[in-house]
């Protein structure tokens, strides 16, 4: 059978499904439980940018996280019109993945043929991986739909070099970079096809040398409208990635299940790859080298410089699932007279579509358990909405509270300002988030002044603590034993609530 007389008659009569289907199943577990799991301490961090003014929220980026600056300012407008609710903050993330299932079903049917394309979707929307990150409000979403757009776009360019073709292409990679400047990485491939391409080796380019030169023109007009972002980042980083361990080859063999969030489907996903890799010949040129050179790249930068993480690399899953779209799509024999029916078609998209579902039973514990929490490892959800609630019952005016510890990442005055508006006052805040520019508050360096005149003090504590006022360091934990002693005391997944009380 030719590749003209497509094999699945029904994939063929109603093109439209070879995007729409990945594109509304992704959507579907994208939605489902969206707004179970209560914002972990990254979702805070947007929150509390996005919901800042934005005067405040530009002084931040100055700061602080200039690489998510963009995103943040995307979240400001949409809090504004759907509010900061954790299904508000989530939404835009799970159309993303939506956009970026139905985008990689149209580059594998491009790189191959629908049905490629129909199982490289379904099979993308159904790893756990693209649930987690999908009711994630942080830009990696984002970043894996535009790392399609731009690779397909780069196609379009490669197979009609047009200047309005290369200008959407150029306008695609600002975004990329917008979305997660790590993300840029993906470059490095598109330079070895682009090169390839105009050399004529790549089937999916007219052989013009011209090729590599209008890519580079392309890039280097991208690179030059970020050149503000790329030039403010360098001088963050070491703030910004403070907790990141530099990068270890075991974290190379531990990649695939970071990103799908499940050993077992992590490991399916990439014997499929290699074997579409193994069939599909030149075709997985493209696919192969978005997987393996941004992985090595960002790898052997963490060596020297500690920004390995996992999920910086989701962006590479797509093209993992276009080759594991060639795998699955199996070519029967041709009948023996006439062409095929559609219920051939469909017999041919079973097998794949058999796997496809078995990727999906092997990762529903996943499924359950990212639903449950954010954290990770996901046995130590930090119950920010329960100690919110213990504060909120048991209250009165006059009231103040004390978390600790207040540096780090356990934003414990973040997630609970997100759970209880109405709240007691932070008395040892004396310059707070906003007047910083920052996600830390400035304390007060007198904490026993600062406690003078307060007869109920909330003390809020990361972890199990059996006696809360002796897990309080510095001199805030010497005012705080000298005057107060404990009246109540709540324990909460990682968390401490103790109510002191004037002595």
């Amino acid at each position: 059978m030719s590749r003209k007389q497509h094999p699945a008659g029904w994939l063929r009569s109603a093109p439209v499904l070879v995007w729409l289907v990945p594109t509304l199943a992704t959507l579907t577990v994208g939605l489902v439980g969206i707004g179970r799991a209560q914002p972990w301490r990254d979702e805070l961090a947007t929150w509390s940018a996005a919901t800042r003014p934005l005067p405040d929220l530009l002084r931040l980026t100055g700061t602080l996280d200039a690489t998510a600056g963009p995103y943040y300012l995307l979240m400001h407008g949409w809090t504004r019109l759907a509010g900061d609710s954790p299904t508000a903050l989530r939404l835009p993330s799970a159309l993303a993945m939506a956009a970026a299932a139905g985008l990689t079903a149209v580059l594998a049917a491009r790189l191959s043929d629908a049905r490629a394309g129909l199982l490289a979707g379904l099979l993308l929307a159904v790893l756990p991986g693209t649930a987690r990150y999908a009711q994630e409000a942080r830009p990696y979403a984002l970043a894996t739909c535009l790392a399609v757009l731009a690779t397909l776009l780069l196609v379009a360019a490669l197979h009609r070099p047009t200047w309005p073709r290369w200008a959407g292409y150029a306008a695609a990679v600002i975004g990329l970079g917008l979305a997660h400047l790590l993300a840029l990485a993906l470059l490095a491939a598109h330079a070895v096809v682009a090169m390839v391409a105009g050399a004529g080796w790549s089937p999916l380019a007219v052989r013009d040398r011209r090729l590599a030169p209008r890519w580079l023109l392309a890039v280097l007009a991208a690179l030059v409208v970020l050149t503000p972002l790329l030039l403010r980042v360098p001088g963050q980083r070491s703030r910004q990635l403070d907790w990141v361990e530099p990068a270890r080859l075991a974290d190379l063999a531990a990649l695939p299940a970071g990103v799908a969030q499940s050993g077992v489907v992590g490991g399916l996903v990439v014997g499929l790859a290699a074997l579409g890799a193994a069939r599909a010949g030149r075709q997985a040129l493209l696919p192969g080298l978005c997987v393996l050179l941004p992985v090595l790249l960002v790898f052997v930068a963490g060596l020297a410089v500690p920004l390995w993480v996992p999920r910086y690399l989701l962006f590479t899953v797509p093209f993992a699932c276009v080759l594991a779209g060639a795998a699955l799509a199996t070519r029967p024999a041709p009948p023996p007279t006439g062409p095929a029916s559609p219920r051939a078609g469909a017999l041919s998209v079973a097998p794949g579509l058999a796997v496809v579902a078995l990727a999906g039973l092997l990762g529903l514990p996943d499924q359950a358990s990212l639903r449950r929490t954010h954290g990770w490892p996901r046995s130590s959800t930090v119950d920010y909405r329960g100690a919110a609630e213990l504060v909120g019952a048991n209250q009165r005016p006059g009231d103040a509270i004390v978390y600790s510890p207040r540096e780090g990442w356990f934003f414990l005055d973040l997630g609970l300002a997100y759970h209880l508006k109405e709240r007691p006052r932070d008395v040892l805040a004396l310059r707070d988030q906003r007047q910083r520019a920052d996600f830390w508050v400035t304390e007060c360096p007198r904490p026993a002044e600062c406690l003078a005149g307060v007869q109920r003090v909330w003390l809020v504590l990361a972890g199990r603590r059996p006696d809360p006022l002796t897990a309080v360091p510095g001199a805030t934990g010497t005012a705080l034993r000298d005057t107060y002693t404990v009246s109540r005391r709540w324990h909460r997944p990682n968390l401490t609530v103790a109510l002191l009380t004037r002595t």
